[in-house]
């Protein structure tokens, strides 16, 4: 008889044992990743002085993912080049901040799948006479940090005669120009056409440079769980019709 209670005990006491590492598996479940993203690019993140609260198309769009696919986040709004600093630093899991998916970033990133198209166009006072690249010559051209905007006017500066002048924000670059301490600057099509419409006293000039995608990145061969459930997630809030609310709730 003691035999038996003693054999009932140490089941028991097994099966508390398996319950424990049950639940300790479902912690892990619970995973909160830390996301990071730009601070001043409307109208994908930018800060809504009313709430004091960063709103914008990528914010809802991966509020949207994470409900959709049942994880859990948070968003820092650290500034475009801190953000993917803190990526390949391995200080945050994942980025989206109109991030385009190009060559050089795929060798640092792994990528989702496009989350939305743009492309560069170039931006001038709205009373400058600046009309082509051509009118470029001898001038300062402002460019952002970490951008595509940086990299297409260096790669074409010697060829047409200009030089640069670095901002670490839209704001400041918008600011150099409307002011003529530069004489334009290139920035994605979309997020000059917000500031335009907020009343930046700027203008377009020319055709979209360079069409390309946006991409929610991770630091390469890291987090390829979270890359899994933001393609699912999206094609799911595209399907539903979620996709299109948001983009026209931000007059995309």
């Amino acid at each position: 008889m003691k035999n038996m209670f003693k054999i009932a005990a140490l089941s028991l006491a097994v099966l508390l044992l398996a319950f424990a590492f049950v639940g300790c598996g479902k912690k892990d479940d619970g995973k909160v990743y830390k996301i990071v993203s730009d601070n001043a690019f409307k109208p994908f993140e930018y800060l809504d002085t009313a709430t004091n609260t960063y709103v914008g198309f990528d914010m809802d769009l991966l509020a949207a993912i994470a409900a959709d696919q049942g994880f859990k986040y948070t968003v820092e709004n650290v500034g475009f080049d801190a953000a993917l600093g803190q990526v390949q630093a391995g200080q945050a899991d994942a980025v989206i901040a109109g991030m385009t998916i190009k060559p050089d970033r795929a060798e640092i990133f792994d990528f989702s799948d496009g989350y939305f198209e743009d492309g560069q166009i170039m931006v001038v006072a709205a009373d400058s006479a600046v009309a082509t690249l051509d009118d470029l010559k001898g001038k300062v051209v402002a460019t952002k940090a970490a951008t595509m905007g940086l990299e297409y006017a260096e790669s074409v500066k010697d060829q047409y005669g200009f030089t640069t002048m670095m901002f670490e924000s839209s704001p400041e670059m918008y600011q150099a120009v409307a002011q003529g301490t530069c004489v334009a600057c290139f920035e994605d099509r979309s997020v000059i056409g917000a500031a335009i419409k907020d009343g930046q006293a700027l203008k377009v000039v020319g055709d979209v440079i360079n069409p390309a995608s946006y991409g929610f990145g991770v630091k390469k061969g890291e987090n390829a769980d979270l890359i899994k459930l933001f393609n699912a997630g999206l094609a799911n809030v595209k399907a539903s019709g979620k996709y299109d609310e948001i983009a026209k709730k931000y007059g995309m």
